[in-house]
């Protein structure tokens, strides 16, 4: 104990020899961790739309929905992979199930609050000029509730970009495939030095995304902007 103590001690904190030797699969993994969290932020925006139309259009559904999507909020990430592997094996599929059951319950509550948030008096005057409720819905609420929606998409983005990571353990987990691996050689250089690489890179993507996401709200809402005083 006390030599492995002694030579864990005399190796470097963080290789970055280890890292140039291996930007390429770096990049293999930032690409893979991208498309895991673009698919499942993508899917269950999708479903969560379709969802949410459902629960505005007839109100007693929301509760249900909400309650079943909050179920699948959750169950652990793990326990939820260890009942899908069985199903759908050590695929994109299993992964992707268990990302996309995670936004849902974000993006269906900020869609309603968004659409519910709508000043009464705008519809009464979209009303009033002949808009149909399709045509109202497209045009007037969904423009003014993009900011609550967008806030949803953030929240549900950085949560999936976080869940990536736990998928490498089904093979597929982008920036968590050198945390795993580091794990597995922890008392060494090259083991800390893989996890602060997948961590750190796991965090770095998780706040561009969500400045992104910022920023295009704040290209799409204009109107949404708060004035400051002079």
């Amino acid at each position: 104990m006390m030599l492995l103590l002694a030579q864990v001690e005399s190796q470097p904190f963080f290789r970055w020899d280890w890292v140039f030797r291996n930007l390429d699969d770096i990049w293999d993994r930032t690409v893979e961790h991208v498309m895991l969290t673009l698919i499942a932020v993508t899917v269950g925006f999708v479903i969560s739309l379709g969802l949410s139309l459902v629960a505005i259009r007839w109100r007693r559904a929301y509760s249900p929905i909400t309650w079943a999507t909050g179920i699948m909020y959750t169950i652990p990430s793990l326990a939820l992979f260890a009942f899908l592997l069985p199903i759908t094996g050590l695929s994109v599929l299993t992964a992707e199930i268990g990302l996309v059951s995670y936004t849902l319950l974000i993006l269906i509550r900020n869609i309603v609050a968004g659409v519910d948030g709508v000043p009464p008096d705008v519809l009464e005057s979209a009303t009033g000029m002949g808009y149909t409720a399709r045509r109202r819905f497209l045009e007037i609420e969904l423009p003014l509730a993009l900011p609550v929606i967008i806030a949803g998409i953030r929240i549900a983005s950085v949560t999936v970009i976080g869940l990536v990571t736990v998928t490498a353990l089904i093979g597929f987990g982008g920036y968590g495939f050198f945390i795993l691996r580091g794990l597995g050689l922890f008392y060494s250089s090259i083991g800390t030095t893989q996890i602060i690489v997948g961590t750190v890179l796991s965090v770095t993507l998780a706040v561009s995304v969500d400045l992104g996401l910022a920023a295009t709200e704040r290209a799409l809402t204009p109107w949404a902007r708060k004035k400051v005083p002079a």
